[in-house]
């Protein structure tokens, strides 16, 4: 079974989906339903039921409380291509305060910089949001770029992170 829970947070309400206590999907909707329909079929057979993540409960409250790193140790996965797999890893090792470009996240992947749209694509279908942490990866034209939760939620996540736009 997939357990949900939803927390409320000054960005909006954060929807959490586990199995076996890893977090398989999470982001910016007071809709676990929404963030269910995007796991595997192989997931979507388990069935979804509300209950608590104590975990991933329990970081977002720290991280909330000023601890940045919080979401760091929550178990995470989803799926993807060993490509895939690089980027997402590479993502999880920027830490909270800081933003690179898709180009530098790319690198830090191990992929040269002509693999900035595969960075791209790999924040875009993130499905473990914020604890997979594609918010702090921008554009290196500027500005904030776009936010499968929409922009004021990445605003606010930097925010909050203390970020500076690079």
């Amino acid at each position: 079974m997939i357990i949900a829970q939803t927390v409320q947070t000054p960005a909006g309400p954060l929807a959490m989906l586990a199995h076996d206590d890893v977090l398989v999907a999470a982001g910016f909707t007071g809709d676990p339903e929404a963030m269910f329909v995007r796991l595997s079929p192989e997931l979507r057979k388990l069935g979804l039921t509300v209950g608590e993540v104590p975990g991933a409960a329990g970081a977002v409250k720290e991280y909330l409380d000023g601890r940045l790193d919080a979401l760091d140790g929550v178990a995470a996965v989803q799926p993807g291509t060993d490509r895939r797999q690089r980027l997402l890893t590479a993502l999880r090792g920027v830490r909270a305060g800081t933003t690179v470009s898709y180009a530098e996240l790319a690198e830090r992947a191990g992929m040269p910089r002509t693999a900035a749209r595969a960075a791209g694509g790999a924040c875009a279908q993130n499905l473990v949001a914020p604890f997979v942490p594609c918010h702090r990866v921008l554009p290196s034209s500027g500005g904030y770029g776009g936010y499968y939760y929409g922009t004021p939620v990445k605003e606010w996540l930097l925010a909050h992170e203390g970020a500076a736009l690079s």
